[in-house]
């Protein structure tokens, strides 16, 4: 028999699925389980597997191997939108993070939509209800619905991130946003503000909602009003962070009494809005306070260097791979959908007591 023809499930190279078993000593099915979800064998197999297809030079070719056992090998990220956030990271942090995890799990990533419009919702339920991918997962948006039909009723494991659908049902990995911003500001208090100013997302959006709730926790705690907060803000989208800092610098120049400690709900608002504050006249921290949430790496570099609550994307996507990789083993737990990764908070030069 010739090795070196075609085999359904084998890489180019020559190296075939039984020779990775012989120089492993195990069975040639212990090497496609080991390859396909590696989690059904045990570490030290699955070292020497994987050591034996590194020498040989094996790479399995994922497509065809999904071909022959009659299943798709695809699993299908839906984005909120086009992949521009300003100078936020997430999103790329997001995809590389679940990209990663999921060729560790035999598995290859689709972005399925670079935009929300009818046209890619209905390519999104066209791969979904085809066959096409094994599951989704669905970052920062509600499930794609039209004409009567819905993600949510295709029969694939979903999984939803940064964005909480537990209520729904929905396997969801999320971080503390509320307790997240309720601890900064209550840092903030801590200080010695009493003023605020927060720099909204769209009206209704999860992750406004949940940090606006995180501030006012913080203010009633410490027998503050809501009116110690004014908002600015609430109907763009995040992906217009930067208008949104533009347009709260001018909101802020027109209040009689001005707050003296801002949050922003983006790192983009507060990038903005500091730089036109600053052309004013105003000085951070000295004149105002100024925290942001998401954690971009720009922000250190800022001036003067941002406070910031990071994100903590990479340990998201990972938690997300991992609970799809359980619903497609059969492995889910019903009595837990509703994962919570932690943010923390870096503090840097933006925050200072308010003056006298």
């Amino acid at each position: 028999m010739n090795k070196n023809k075609d085999v359904v499930g084998e890489d180019q190279s020559g190296a075939l699925m039984a020779d990775v078993a012989r120089l492993a000593g195990v069975a040639i099915s212990t090497v496609s389980r080991a390859l396909a979800n590696p989690r059904r064998v045990n570490e030290k197999t699955r070292a020497k597997i994987n050591a034996a297809a590194k020498q040989l030079g094996y790479t399995p070719n994922a497509m065809a191997r999904g071909l022959r056992v009659g299943k798709s090998n695809i699993i299908m990220i839906i984005l909120p939108g086009s992949l521009y956030y300003g100078v936020s990271q997430i999103i790329p942090q997001v995809l590389q993070s679940i990209n990663k995890s999921l060729i560790q799990g035999g598995y290859n990533l689709m972005i399925a939509n670079l935009d929300r419009d009818e046209i890619s919702e209905r390519h999104i339920l066209d791969l979904a209800f085809g066959g096409s991918v094994r599951g989704a997962i669905i970052l920062s948006s509600k499930l794609p619905e039209v004409d009567g039909r819905s993600l949510a009723n295709s029969g694939l494991p979903i999984v939803s991130m940064l964005l909480d659908m537990s209520d729904a049902g929905l396997q969801s990995v999320v971080t503390n946003d509320r307790e997240a911003v309720r601890d900064v500001t209550a840092e903030l208090i801590r200080l010695g503000h009493r003023r605020f100013f927060y720099l909204a997302g769209p009206e209704g959006n999860y992750h406004d909602v949940e940090r606006y709730g995180g501030v006012l926790e913080a203010l009633e705690a410490a027998g503050l009003s809501k009116e110690a907060v004014r908002r600015s803000g609430g109907r763009l989208d995040y992906q217009h962070g930067f208008d949104i800092g533009v347009q709260a610098a001018d909101d802020f120049a027109g209040l009689a009494e001005k707050p003296t400690a801002v949050i922003a709900t983006s790192d983009d608002m507060a990038i903005s809005f500091v730089s036109r504050i600053q052309r004013a006249g105003l000085s951070i921290p000295d004149d105002l306070s100024v925290v942001s949430f998401d954690g971009s790496p720009v922000c250190e570099f800022s001036s003067p260097p941002l406070s910031t609550i990071e994100q903590p994307v990479e340990e998201m996507g990972r938690a997300a791979v991992e609970l799809l990789l359980d619903a497609l083993g059969q492995r889910q737990n019903p009595d837990c959908v509703r994962t919570v990764v932690r943010s923390k908070l870096i503090l840097r030069e933006s925050i200072a007591p308010p003056k006298i």
